[in-house]
């Protein structure tokens, strides 16, 4: 009677499990599934029954010949399978990470009749992995210099310059094509300076309009022109005591150049429709992806503005001069923008590293981080493959007949930074902290890591 009982409300037992349940027929035939199994796969009931088990195309499953040369799933040629993690392609494309198990189906008469498979939806589980290896990333400090990522012996020159020229209040020019990362430079250079604990302003000298830009820097007070019904401040009295980043200061008007040029010089600025001066204290920060040698000889930027600014000129390297960064780049976009999407894709694969690496990158960082977001769009696979990038990279071909550079020693670069951080500093750790840009403690860490005698260092400087 129990038995009996129990066949009744099997379908409702199977129905109430959490994991989907499939049952395929020795041919791979789907020919039962549970509630579960339509709500990880996103097919109905109806619509998959007496599909082949292909259709999910699972990464990990393989098709076996019988004797007469039928195809059945491979299940069946190893009776079981145990605990083993895939992805399958739900009914709108996606994929979705799983757990999957599977064993045989025997008759009273110990003849194999189908297969049973579960599957455990691990989506969280692997959306809380990735969150928990990115905050890792985040807290690690050996790859980033305040979010500059690289070792390259062109981008480590211009990272010394930003911590040799974070201290001084003289104004810096960041120079480089763009995409190369002048604001985060910028940004740098604020962090560990002096004036970290105050304002950094950030002015686009090329999205105002003349007028709307004077007001911006400078401020205004009430009726200064029409529609201003009320005084404000402007961004140059906003930073008091931090600095002020112009970016793209080409494309400044020649108007407003002649008033920066005052700032500089005099430290004071007017508001619009007044003419008392205002005392302002801060370092001007300048970037610009344009020749100013040849603006000035056009007439396009003042020739005595550019003396000012030019007193400290920080040379960013384009990403193709810096192609041993490109794996480290590449790993950590498409971390952060998996992050984002949550699609199950495990990496990167070699092809594609090798057209990463190969391709010249016109665009630089931001092209290299469009490419992801573009290939975590197109890429329905496990890897990412060298045609789920754009068109511009995977068709150009540019990587075919060129062989990438091997990869640095890491730990090399690091121990020639540590010593020549500590040779500068005499040995003060506390320095050579500031001028690599990370912690005391990373600085201690990587001194017992490397065996290196401070005390030695610091009796050869003096």
């Amino acid at each position: 009677m129990i038995e009996q009982e129990l066949s009744r409300y099997w379908k409702t037992v199977v129905d109430t499990i959490q994991d989907g349940v499939m049952i395929v027929d020795p041919q791979g035939l789907i020919v039962s599934v549970n509630r579960a199994f339509e709500t990880i796969t996103g097919y109905s009931r109806e619509g998959i029954l007496g599909q082949p088990c292909s259709i999910l195309k699972c990464n990990i499953c393989k098709k076996a010949r019988d004797k007469e040369g039928r195809m059945f799933c491979s299940v069946f040629e190893f009776g079981s399978l145990n605990r083993r993690r895939c992805a399958i392609q739900r009914k709108d494309g996606s994929y979705v990470p799983v757990l999957k198990n599977a064993s045989l189906l025997y008759d009273a008469g110990g003849q194999v009749i189908g297969a049973v498979e579960t599957l455990t939806d691990l989506t969280e589980i692997v959306e809380k992995d990735s969150q928990i290896e990115a905050f890792r990333r985040e807290l690690r400090e050996e790859d980033s210099f305040h979010g500059i990522l690289g070792h390259s012996s062109p981008l480590q020159q211009a990272l010394n310059m930003i911590a040799n020229a974070a201290p001084s209040d003289a104004p810096v020019i960041i120079l480089g094509e763009s995409g190369t990362g002048k604001e985060l430079a910028a940004k740098a250079l604020h962090e560990i300076g002096p004036r970290k604990r105050k304002p950094f302003v950030k002015v686009n000298s090329a999205a105002l309009s003349e007028t709307l830009l004077e007001s911006e820097l400078f401020g205004h007070i009430r009726g200064a022109y029409t529609g201003a019904y009320e005084g404000r401040k402007g961004r140059f009295e906003a930073a008091h005591g931090g600095d002020i980043f112009f970016d793209e200061i080409g494309d400044l008007p020649l108007s407003t150049q002649v008033k920066l040029l005052r700032v500089l010089e005099e430290k004071v600025i007017e508001r619009v429709g007044e003419n008392r001066p205002v005392p302002v204290d801060v370092r001007i920060i300048s970037a610009t992806n344009k020749n100013l040698n040849q603006l000035v000889a056009s007439g396009g930027f003042r020739e005595d503005l550019f003396f000012r600014i030019n007193v400290i000129p920080i040379v960013l390297p384009p990403l193709r001069d810096r192609v041993e960064d490109i794996p480290l780049l590449a790993e950590f976009f498409f971390k952060r923008i998996q992050l984002k999407t949550g699609k199950p894709i495990q990496g990167i694969s070699p092809e594609t590293m090798e057209a990463l690496i190969s391709y010249e990158w016109p665009g630089n960082i931001r092209e290299l981080k469009s490419a992801f977001e573009y290939a975590l769009v197109t890429c329905q696979e496990a890897l990412i493959q060298p045609q789920h990038l754009p068109l511009g990279i995977f068709q150009g071909k540019r990587f075919s007949n060129l062989t990438p550079k091997p990869p640095p020693d890491r730990k090399k670069m690091k121990k020639k930074a540590l010593l020549e951080a500590l040779e500068r500093s005499s040995g003060n750790q506390s320095e050579a902290a500031r001028i690599l840009g990370v912690s005391r403690v990373t600085v201690w860490n990587r001194v017992r890591e490397f065996g290196v005698d401070i005390k030695y260092i610091a009796k050869v400087d003096g």
